[in-house]
């Protein structure tokens, strides 16, 4: 399965020192800058390594290079590693079920808004306002429709019709 691609906002020239202050190695690299959240802050990969002459080791964690002092060595912990890698899965998760709840969501309201809005009956109240007329529609809950009534307007002086027999001016 293929990840979802990305491309780079801007591209960051930054100095990088690896090291202590009587043995260190200080180079600037570039650094491509992207959209999107993660677990890491910056990814250092083979352009890193042949700037730096470093030598990567996965199994122990470490990345050797050279000092003007001796060998520079960076380490780190494989519990933080592991910490690392919970997070990131639980980041991923996280979206991909924020993702979908979206889609879901979008299924539920589309069919109840195209409900809603061909075919409105406003229990009860036609009985109470009968010269009343649904002026919006909004879905509530899938199935369900809130009606906004507008009361008729005034009659005209010297209508003497009966309110319920007036048809509403659109």
């Amino acid at each position: 399965m293929l990840g979802k691609r990305t491309r780079p906002l801007e591209r960051i020239d930054l100095p990088i020192c690896f090291g202590t202050p009587s043995n260190y190695h200080k180079e600037v690299l570039t650094f491509e800058v992207v959209g999107f959240k993660g677990t890491y802050h910056v990814i250092l990969g083979r352009p890193c390594y042949a700037k730096f002459m470093a030598i990567p080791n996965y199994t122990y964690l470490k990345l050797k290079m050279s000092g003007p002092n001796g060998v520079i060595t960076v380490e780190s912990m494989y519990k933080h590693v592991y910490d690392c890698d919970v997070e990131c899965i639980e980041y991923v998760e996280a979206l991909v079920e924020a993702e979908t709840l979206i889609v879901n969501l979008d299924r539920l309201v589309a069919p109840a808004v195209a409900r809603s809005t061909s075919a409105v009956e406003p229990i009860g109240l036609t009985a109470r306002f009968p010269d009343a007329r649904v002026s919006s529609v909004s879905a509530s809950a899938p199935g369900r429709a809130i009606a906004s009534l507008e009361a008729p307007s005034p009659p005209p002086p010297g209508d003497a019709r009966p309110l319920a027999n007036r048809v509403p001016s659109p």
